[in-house]
């Protein structure tokens, strides 16, 4: 007859695995490991981990975290459950379509695993403060947004403070785009942080106007005209809704009219709707592997068992599987873990419009819309259409009219998690 496990009950056996690796010292085992009792009871009841992210790769670690032996998991998810989610996200079923992602992975896991306990929060990770995230030994992004990773990242590293040790908190970041990933751990202040490494990232495809209107080569080209010439000249002031079935059916159908007029092949509806949405495929066994590599170095971080990352796991899976690892090495110049402003050199000729286009461009930035001022003006604001109208007539003036030599310079936007500070000089 089987055996009844209560809710709070482990059943025998169940860690069976993880107490040889915690039992035991091994050759690669971190000087400090205590072997026995008191890392287990550590790893079981004292360890708290939240985990950013409830979606394809934040299940698989949901997951994995609890049958580790991880028993206080907070897990932070600001989307609900779309029908679509349902072929990788495994944690989730059609009765959920709607529901928030976070409470019912965590209610998932919670049921499955008992004696584990996942507190959910349906929302955004800003909505917290510091003192929220003090509460974890470590942090695990299974993102799938740039943006949100910054933020994470530049949060993680402003809450340092050298007279708390405690206040350090390491987070572990996973990626997935179709057959590749990356995993890998980032110790605030003292490791490469997250920001160190943007000019790592696929910088976002942009076709240029006059090719998509005049010469398209591609069906990426005829989706693009549709979307973004033919759509406003139709429907005027109208906001196209990308998941709207009725939108994607209509650009679809004007998409691949033009590609026949231009004898281009290839133009599909899901190549529209991932064109518009700027959809990445996923794979849910790349999820898997990225979501053991990160969770195999929460366990190593939180037992010392094994000496964990240093610092960048890369997967490639599109020829073969191949995976390697580097040290990635920190930024003097972070705008985030460095500490000091970024050394920008321009014409003296250069103008505030010219300055805000190559700060568009600087893979290293990874900005859009940015907003200008010093300590004592505001030279241009994106918004509010008040301020942007009252600051319109800086954008055709010199630079060096504005900001003297070695004069600072704020940079902010909304896709900017922290105020980027510029010091400019001038070319001679």
């Amino acid at each position: 007859m089987a055996t009844q496990v209560s809710e709070t009950q482990d059943w025998p056996g169940r860690y069976y695995h993880i107490d040889q690796v915690l039992n035991t010292p091994g050759p690669r085992t971190d000087p400090d490991f205590l072997a026995g009792d008191g890392v287990k009871n550590f790893l079981r009841n004292q360890a708290k981990i939240l985990v950013i992210g409830a979606g394809g790769l934040g299940c698989e670690i949901l997951a994995n975290l609890a049958l580790t032996g991880f028993k206080d998991i907070h897990v932070i998810d600001m989307d609900t459950i779309d029908i679509s989610n349902l072929n990788r996200q495994f944690l989730f079923r059609p009765k959920d379509v709607g529901k928030p992602k976070a409470t019912v992975a965590a209610e998932f896991i919670m049921k499955r695993v008992p004696g584990v306990t996942v507190t959910p929060y349906f929302g955004k990770i800003q909505d917290k403060d510091e003192d929220y995230y003090l509460q974890f030994n470590l942090v695990i992004c299974g993102l799938d947004s740039v943006e949100a990773r910054r933020w994470m990242n530049a949060t993680l590293v402003n809450m340092v403070d050298p007279e708390n040790p405690e206040s350090l908190k390491p987070m572990i970041d996973g990626g997935t785009e179709g057959f590749k990933g990356q995993a890998r751990v980032i110790l605030p202040t003292i490791t490469s942080c997250y920001e160190c490494s943007l000019d790592m990232l696929n910088k976002p495809t942009a076709f240029p106007i006059c090719t998509i209107a005049n010469t398209p080569r591609l069906p990426e080209h005829c989706i693009e005209w549709a979307s973004v010439l033919e759509w406003p000249r139709v429907y005027g002031d109208k906001k196209m809704d990308t998941d709207d079935p009725e939108h994607i059916g209509w650009l679809y159908k004007v998409a691949a009219a033009r590609a026949a007029e231009f004898k281009i092949e290839g133009v599909t509806w899901s190549l529209t709707q991932g064109v518009v949405k700027n959809i990445i495929p996923a794979i849910a066994s790349t999820n898997a592997i990225i979501a053991a590599a990160c969770c195999n170095e929460a366990f190593k971080i939180a037992t010392s068992s094994a000496a964990y990352l240093n610092n960048y796991f890369m997967l490639i899976g599109t020829d073969g599987v191949y995976s390697y690892t580097f040290e990635h090495e920190k930024r003097d110049d972070c705008p985030v873990c460095g500490g000091q402003a970024l050394e920008m050199t321009l014409k003296p000729e250069t103008t505030v419009e010219q300055l805000i286009e190559i700060l568009v461009e600087k893979q290293d930035i990874q900005i859009k819309k940015p907003s200008l001022s010093t300590p004592t003006k505001q030279i241009y604001f994106q918004a509010p259409p008040q301020l942007e109208k009252a600051t319109r007539g800086n954008l055709e003036k010199k630079v060096s009219e504005l900001v003297p030599p070695g004069g600072e310079m704020i940079v902010t936007a909304t896709t900017l998690p922290f105020s980027l500070s510029l010091r400019i000089s001038y070319a001679t």
